[in-house]
C-alpha cells in the first residue's frame, strides 16, 4: 500500500499532523509506503504571492501570524478563497501532472482550502480510488474550508466536525469519528523524570503551581505583556515560557525585570516534558496546543476576539463547552483568570475534566485505514 499524505506549512499544525501519521503508520509494521507531499511545492508555479512578493502564500500567512496581524482575517480568508477558486483549473492540472508520474494507492490530506482541487485531480488520475481528509481543526469553518460536497473518507475529532461532515459531504461518504486531534506519538511515551527534581534543575520551586506559556512555533508578542500583568503573583505561581524559534522574543523575556520565577525555553521537542512539569497552560486557541495540553491533563486559558482566526474561534467555544479552562475576551484579564483557575476546587475540577479526555486519534486513524483497505 502506497499512501501520499498532503501537507503544507501554513501554520505548524499541518506538517506536524502529517509527520505524526507517518510515524504512527510506520509503527504498525504493515509495510505501507508513506510519502509526504508538500502541496506548496506542487503549486509553486501558480502562487501569485511568490510571483509578486517573492514570498510563498504560506510564508505570507505565517508572517501575519507571527506579527499578530490577524484582525480582519475573515475578510482575508474570503479573498484567499476567491484566488483559490480563480486558479482552480490550474491547481487540478498541476496535481494531476504530479500524480501521473508515480500514483499512490491512497491520497490523504491534512490541509484545508484545497480539498476540491485535490479530490478532482486525484479522481482524474485514479477514478474511484480512496481520497481521505483528516480534519486537523476541532471543527470546519464552512464554506470551502475543510469539507466540500463530494464523496470521500473523512476523520473528525469532535462531535461538531462529525455533524458538519454529515451535512456537507455527499451521500456514500465514510465519516469516522476519532477521540481527538492528531498528536505526535512522543506525547504517548511514558515520562519517568522526577517532576520535583526537573523543576529544581531549572531554577523553579517544586512546591509552587507552574503555568506554561505556549503560543506556537514562533511565540507571540503578547507573552511579555502577560508576564507583566502577572507580576503580582510572585511567590504564588511560576512559569515555563516556550518562545519557539523566536530568538528575539526569548532574549526580551530573559531580560525582563520580573519578580516571577521563570524558565525560558526556545525551540524544543521536549514540550511533553515541560507540560508534564506544569499545572495549566496559557496560550492561543490553536487546535494543536489545546489538544496537547488537554492530553497532558492541563486546563487552559485562551482568548477569543476579533483577532482570533475564524477557523479557531470554535476551539475557544470547545474549551467552555467541555469545562476544561477559561476563555477571555483578551489577555488584559489574565490576572483574574489565573486567580480563579488556581482556586483549589477549580484547578482540581478543570484538571479532572482534561484527564477524562483520552485522545488516541493518531493511532485510531491508521487502524481504521487498515480495516477500510484490507
Amino acid at each position: 500500500m502506497k499512501i501520499d499524505i498532503i501537507f503544507f506549512d501554513a501554520g505548524g499544525g499541518h506538517r506536524a499532523a502529517a509527520t505524526a501519521l507517518e510515524l504512527a503508520i510506520a509503527g504498525r509494521g504493515k509495510g505501507w509506503q508513506v510519502r509526504l507531499v508538500h502541496l506548496q511545492e506542487v503549486l509553486d508555479k501558480i502562487d501569485i504571492f511568490r510571483q509578486v512578493f517573492r514570498l510563498r502564500l504560506e510564508d505570507v500567512y505565517n508572517l501575519l501570524l507571527r506579527k499578530g496581524w490577524t484582525y480582519g482575517s475573515g475578510f482575508m480568508l474570503r479573498v484567499m478563497h476567491f484566488l483559490i477558486r480563480l486558479y482552480h483549473p490550474l491547481q487540478v492540472w498541476l496535481l494531476k501532472k504530479h500524480w501521473e508520474k508515480d500514483p499512490p494507492d491512497v491520497v490523504l490530506s491534512v490541509v484545508p482550502n484545497f480539498d476540491r482541487a485535490l479530490y478532482q485531480a486525484w479522481q482524474k488520475v485514479k477514478p474511484g480510488a480512496p481520497y481521505v481528509t483528516v480534519i486537523t481543526d476541532l471543527a470546519d469553518f464552512p464554506p470551502h474550508f475543510w469539507l466540500e460536497a463530494q464523496k470521500q473518507i473523512v476523520f473528525c475529532g469532535t462531535a461538531k466536525a462529525e455533524q458538519q461532515a454529515h451535512e456537507i459531504l455527499l451521500r456514500g461518504s465514510t465519516i469516522i469519528r476519532t477521540s481527538g486531534m492528531v498528536l505526535h506519538p512522543r506525547f504517548y511515551e511514558p515520562i519517568t523524570a522526577d517532576r520535583r527534581a526537573e523543576l529544581a534543575s531549572r531554577g523553579l520551586n517544586p512546591d509552587l503551581p507552574t503555568g506554561i506559556l505556549l503560543f506556537g512555533g514562533y511565540g507571540s508578542s503578547v507573552m511579555p505583556k502577560i508576564l507583566e500583568r502577572l507580576s503580582g503573583f510572585a511567590g504564588k505561581v511560576q512559569f515555563i515560557v516556550i518562545c519557539g524559534k523566536n530568538d528575539k522574543l526569548k532574549r526580551k523575556i530573559e531580560a525582563m525585570q520580573t519578580p516571577l520565577k521563570l524558565h525560558v525555553e526556545g525551540f524544543t521537542k521536549q514540550v511533553p516534558l515541560f507540560m508534564h512539569l506544569s499545572d495549566f497552560m496559557i496560550g492561543k486557541p490553536g487546535p494543536g496546543s489545546i489538544s496537547e495540553a488537554l492530553h497532558m491533563k492541563l486546563p487552559v486559558i485562551v482568548e477569543r476576539n476579533a483577532f482570533t482566526l475564524p477557523q479557531e474561534r470554535y476551539n475557544a467555544d470547545f474549551v467552555t463547552e467541555q469545562q476544561v479552562g477559561i476563555v477571555l475576551d483578551n489577555f488584559t484579564g489574565i490576572a483574574g483568570a489565573v486567580d480563579r483557575l488556581l482556586e483549589p476546587q477549580n484547578l482540581a475540577r478543570y484538571q479532572a475534566k482534561a484527564a477524562a479526555m483520552r485522545n488516541r486519534a493518531v493511532f485510531e486513524i491508521p487502524e481504521a485505514l487498515e480495516k477500510l483497505f484490507s
